[in-house]
């Protein structure tokens, strides 16, 4: 579902009924970080942009909400693979599900 930023997140979903929107939600949040989340949050997420730079169906992402400095918000990601072990950068992934891709340049002949 579009963020309203703009941006697609699986996560997100909004009751929608005819012509009423009901209330908004993320589904990757834990039950007790809901409370505290709010559709302005998206904006600071890193999970569409995580799920846009690798889409490994073997990578599952936790996410959870931490307070900062002076009451402020902030999202953290942990990224697990099936194959064994954390993600150490979401973004690129863990190495083993997918191997170096080789590109083969045919001659001009």
């Amino acid at each position: 579902m579009r963020l309203p930023d703009g941006r697609f997140c699986p996560h997100y979903h909004i009751d929608r009924d005819r012509w009423r929107e009901g209330p908004s939600r993320c589904n990757l949040l834990p039950p007790e970080d809901l409370p505290h989340w709010y559709e302005g949050l998206c904006a600071s997420c890193p999970v569409p942009d995580i799920l846009r730079a690798n889409a490994c169906p073997r990578m599952h992402l936790r996410l959870r909400l931490r307070y900062t400095f002076f009451w402020r918000r902030k999202f953290e990601v942990r990224a697990f693979c099936d194959l064994g072990g954390e993600v150490a950068d979401p973004y690129v992934g863990c190495g083993r599900c997918h191997g170096p891709l080789e590109f083969v340049v045919a001659d001009e002949s």
